[in-house]
């Protein structure tokens, strides 16, 4: 296949997470010719989403740690005497201590097959295997969704999301097409098919909710076995990285602005949870629920009114904060007359900011940005994507595919070429042998290799996934997506944010929900986190248990690693890179996604700087076609005229804009 790649792009993305997706899109769309390429046989490297059998595969090779051998020995024999190879590494090590463990009932799972399972692929390097995985329909039934551009929670309506494709022999992450070859048309894009909103505009309409069967609440939970998790394992979409979209945040902002929300659907987070005296709560958070709260007395209820609406236009009352802002945000509440548990709720639950390193201003702007997010899409201010966080990359990868760019995935990138002369990176080589050439060059940090990283001062995130049987907090509706922000157990460790998803988020089956626990590391993962699954969750195997962890959910299994955390370096921590390269860093500990946003818009912008950043796509019925446009190429790599590379940016956005509506 690579014999067939061009040799000339302006742009070469190596990487498919979410700050490499957004560049590939919106150069794509500002008429760039684009390659975006991926070692990894699956979209969104850090960022992605795995069915349950893919995550296992993903946890076997990251316990393994092998090197994979180089395919191509003789590439080194391409650089020329003027020019000089900058190697990439050819294995991840961006994740550290995977650790898995299963506390249900530990019936044997072997011979059994995961429900809908696609027969295997041929094994990569294998005579005859493409890298092309056939398309597969996700089984689970139909849910709630959200669709961007409208600022109102949407009534239920009929629509059913077809799925992704399966990536590898037991490997699944609900991903795009696994590789577009480059002779398809740029139409038949990542992620083509995947749960996009049917209807026209930037509000399309929304899909139909899951509900839950009213006599569940009253009956005991059913006990589930290992080998139904592995039966059902395409009904779970677990996320390597767990975040909320801020209604308001940047993410959301462009996601409506280029209308790729047209790709995706969300799911409103049903509430805010806080961890407070040993015992699950749920915290007020919009005027309604302060005032229908039986938690607070009057008197509190009025004072944290009175506290919200000075947070909301705090800029404008200095004379309020001035005094404290050498202050922690803690200690500017003791002096706001607040009970503790008020001070509880707005530090860990609505500002989410550290109890002994936040200042008072870095408080009062993460409480006022939770307040201006609340009522846009629902009672709190975070959406979830529907099939989870990967979605979100695999949807703007679909946006470029559209507008022109080709993508490879199991294609790795030797090295780097540098031109000796203008000190500037010419052309990649792969792992074929193939040299391609390019303007510009975005590299995701986990395919640098050590000795360019020797002095990057990266820091670490702690991950736990879990698999329970019942809720944090059970009320009647078992359909509930929250957020908990524990804090910390112990001086010196940082608070921890747990996620709680339920199956009408189609990340898990039904009778389960998928638990996302989330720290800056100290320690290894599991020395961080598992002291707060112990105290949240029953991880006792056997049967005969104190009624005090009869209480709380029981956790089926569970999996801990590190991730890198590479967000914040500075381009100049990294070795010999050229300025015509630029690293996008993989995922950050924070909640929502504004990092991630920025970096891709600094990037493009540094690049292009007269260039808009993923404008929003032309209206059809203002495209105008010129008669050359209409009648076929007679040579190129596309036989459609919805992208040209050699032709101007306004020719490729008519031809694409062309595309999109064939589409919708």
């Amino acid at each position: 296949m690579a014999d067939n790649l061009p040799t000339e792009f302006d742009v070469v993305v190596v990487g498919t997470g979410l700050p490499e997706s957004i560049i590939a899109a919106a150069c794509a769309r500002s008429g760039q010719r684009v390659l975006h390429v991926d070692s990894r046989n699956y979209y969104g490297g850090n960022w992605a989403s795995f069915s349950f059998s893919g995550l296992l595969s993903w946890i076997k090779e990251n316990q393994q740690k092998t090197d994979i051998s180089d395919e191509c020995e003789d590439w080194r024999k391409l650089i020329l005497e003027d020019e000089e190879a900058i190697p990439l590494s050819s294995k991840d090590k961006t994740i550290q201590n995977v650790e898995d463990f299963c506390f249900g009932n530990q019936d044997s799972a072997e011979g059994v097959e995961e429900a809908g399972a696609l027969p295997k692929l041929p094994v990569f390097g294998a005579p005859g295997a493409q890298g092309v995985s056939p398309a597969s329909q996700k089984e689970n039934p139909t849910a709630e969704g959200i669709s961007l551009g409208s600022e109102q929670s949407p009534a239920a309506e009929g629509s059913e999301k077809e799925n992704a494709a399966a990536e590898s022999p037991g490997e699944e992450p609900q991903s795009p097409e696994a590789e577009q070859a480059p002779g398809s048309e740029p139409g038949a894009a990542p992620g083509d098919g995947a749960g996009t909103a049917p209807g026209s505009g930037a509000a399309p309409e929304p899909a139909q909710t899951e509900t839950a069967p009213s006599q569940s609440t009253a009956q005991e939970p059913r006990e589930i076995t290992y080998s139904q998790i592995v039966r059902e394992g395409r009904r779970f979409n677990i996320d390597l990285v767990s975040k909320l979209l801020y209604s308001r945040g940047l993410l959301i902002d462009l996601l409506i602005k280029s209308n790729v929300s047209r790709y995706a659907e969300f799911k409103n987070a049903t509430r805010v949870l806080a961890f407070r005296q040993g015992k699950v709560e749920q915290v007020p958070c919009s005027r309604a629920d302060v005032f229908n709260s039986r938690q607070l007395t009057m008197v509190e209820k009025r004072m944290l009114m009175k506290f919200l609406t000075f947070c909301l236009d705090y800029e404008q009352h200095p004379e309020e904060y001035q005094d404290y802002e050498s202050s922690t945000f803690a200690q500017f509440l003791q002096t706001r007359k607040l009970t503790p548990s008020l001070q509880h709720f707005i530090l860990h639950s609505i500002a989410m900011v550290s109890e002994t390193e936040s200042s008072t201003l870095q408080g009062l702007q993460a409480t006022k940005k939770f307040l201006q997010c609340l009522g846009r899409y629902g009672n709190t201010p975070f959406l979830f994507p529907l099939y989870g966080q990967g979605e979100i990359p695999q949807c703007f990868c679909r946006l470029c595919a559209v507008f022109g760019g080709i993508y490879c995935l199991r294609h790795a990138v030797r090295c780097l070429v540098l031109d000796r002369a203008s000190a500037r990176c010419k052309a990649i080589v792969d792992h074929f042998g193939q040299r391609i050439n390019a303007n510009y060059f975005i590299v995701e940090d986990s395919y640098l290799s050590e000795s360019t990283c020797t002095n990057v001062p990266y820091r670490q995130i702690s991950r736990a996934v879990l698999i329970t049987d019942q809720s944090l907090l059970n009320t009647d509706s078992e359909q509930q997506v929250s957020i908990l922000t524990v804090p910390p157990l112990e001086q010196g460790r940082a608070a921890v944010c747990v996620i709680e998803l339920c199956s009408s988020t189609m990340t898990c089956m039904k009778d389960t929900y998928l638990v996302h626990l989330t720290c800056p590391s100290t320690k290894t993962a599991r020395e961080d986190l598992e002291p707060v699954v112990q105290k949240l969750f029953n991880l006792n195997t056997e049967k005969e248990t104190e009624n005090e962890e009869l209480e709380k959910p029981r956790a089926l299994w569970a999996v801990y690693f590190n991730m890198r955390d590479s967000s914040g370096v500075e381009k100049s921590s990294y070795a010999g890179l050229p300025s015509n390269v630029y690293v996008c860093s993989g995922p950050d500990s924070a909640l929502g996604n504004d990092c991630a946003v920025k970096q891709a818009e600094t990037i493009f912008r540094e690049m292009f700087p007269t260039e808009e950043f993923c404008p929003p796509p032309p209206n059809p019925e203002d495209i105008i076609y010129d008669e050359d446009e209409i009648e076929p190429e007679e040579s190129g790599l596309n036989n459609s005229p919805e992208a040209k590379p050699e032709s101007s940016a306004e020719e490729s956005s008519s031809g694409d804009g062309a595309a999109v509506t064939k589409e919708e």
